[in-house]
């Protein structure tokens, strides 16, 4: 037995030699994967710290030649309070609507200089009145320009990318807390101003700006051509120049209701003006009005036919104008009135002609030529008598 195991221990079997040789083959497989791998890692950090090295060498430099330390070119760099601070203003400043709100500043301060009978009556008084006035009806104009944003996500995202709701910088959530805000703010102010004609032009303002924006049923009259119209006609032709007239005639001013016949003309010159801007703010906005549904005048009638119906309209009224001017009472009231239209229907008309009806851009850029036209219109009606 002894010798068989001796037998045994001495002469390896093949098996036995076999099972040695690969174990031996998977050491040195080892040996050299560790070998490998620490100089790979060596390697690594020597890279680390070259670069390191480097970093630290130009933070050196820099803080030795009185630089700012910074990271290397490309590096994130994140948005200082200042440049936040800026872009959130230019938001605003897209939502609130800039054409509309310096419209509507400079509609009520021209209306109210008609109540104006004689040179005292400029008075700190005066100001006072005109800019609780103005104050409140920026608050409501935003409220309506933003309702309309709120509800016109879809079709801005087609019509006026540049939009903050549609390009995303803001959120609903951001428009619904700013349009509340301001609705608030100005029914607010009018409260606390105690003028009736100023707090029933806001809230006749509100309701109609809801009901032509918001989607329910019944309501969102923008859908409807001519009751859309009729919403901005009865918004800025009758209301701005009725409601804030009678605010300084009889609040501010104490005195009795009397509708003057500049107050008329300036009525009547802006229902034409006003069914001008319903209509042809459309023209512009016909591919997403198609897309969503709108039954625009552009829809239905072609962005051509609208393009000059809106320009006849606007010479029928300059010529009005000229007409008055020519019967004014007062010779420098004659001379402003007739000239001063006679120029706007002259360059209106010249105007017209050179645009490209088939370019958006050249479409959008004369309808803020006509918010232009607009804006002299009422430099020009205080001078009517």
């Amino acid at each position: 037995m002894e010798s068989l195991r001796l037998a045994s221990f001495s002469k390896p079997s093949s098996l036995t030699i076999g099972c040695g040789a690969w174990n031996i083959l998977n050491m040195s497989l080892d040996v050299r994967s560790q070998q490998h791998l620490l100089r790979h890692h060596i390697g690594r950090f020597e890279e680390r710290t070259t670069f390191y090295k480097r970093i630290d060498k130009k933070c050196l430099v820099n803080a030795a030649s009185g630089h700012p330390l910074e990271s290397e070119p490309g590096a994130y760099k994140p948005k200082s309070i200042g440049d936040s601070f800026k872009n959130a203003l230019d938001a605003f400043y897209r939502f609130s609507r800039p054409h509309t709100v310096i419209g509507t500043a400079l509609s009520i301060i021209s209306v109210s200089l008609l109540a104006v009978e004689k040179l005292s009556d400029i008075s700190p008084l005066f100001f006072t009145g005109v800019l609780e006035a103005v104050v409140a009806a920026l608050f409501m104009n935003i409220y309506i320009v933003g309702l309309n944003q709120l509800t016109d996500i879809d079709i801005d995202k087609v019509n006026k990318p540049y939009l903050p709701l549609a390009s995303g910088e803001f959120s609903i959530g951001t428009g619904l807390m700013i349009v509340t805000s301001f609705s608030i703010l100005s029914f607010w102010l009018g409260w606390i101003v105690g003028s009736w004609p100023l707090f029933w032009a806001l809230f006749i303002s509100f309701l109609l700006g809801t009901a032509y924006s918001i989607n329910l049923p019944l309501l969102r009259w923008k859908r409807f051509a001519v009751v859309a119209a009729m919403c901005i006609l009865v918004v800025r032709a009758v209301i701005v120049q009725l409601a804030f007239f009678l605010h300084m005639q009889t609040h501010v001013y104490k005195r009795p209701a009397v509708f003057s016949w500049p107050l008329i003309f300036a009525t009547a010159f802006m229902s034409f003006f006003s069914v001008v801007i319903a209509l042809f703010k459309d023209i512009p906005d016909i591919d997403g009005d198609k897309i969503y549904g709108i039954r625009s005048f552009s829809v239905r009638l072609g962005q051509s036919r609208v393009f000059w119906i809106c320009i006849v309209l606007l010479e029928i009224a300059y010529g009005v104008a000229l007409s008055v001017g020519v019967a004014a009472c007062c010779s420098w009231s004659k001379l402003i009135t007739v000239s001063g239209h006679a120029i706007l229907a002259t360059i209106l008309w010249n105007r017209a002609k050179t645009v490209d009806l088939k370019s958006k851009a050249a479409i959008t850029s004369f309808y803020m030529f006509i918010w232009k036209l607009f804006y002299v219109e009422y430099l020009l009606i205080p001078l009517v008598r």
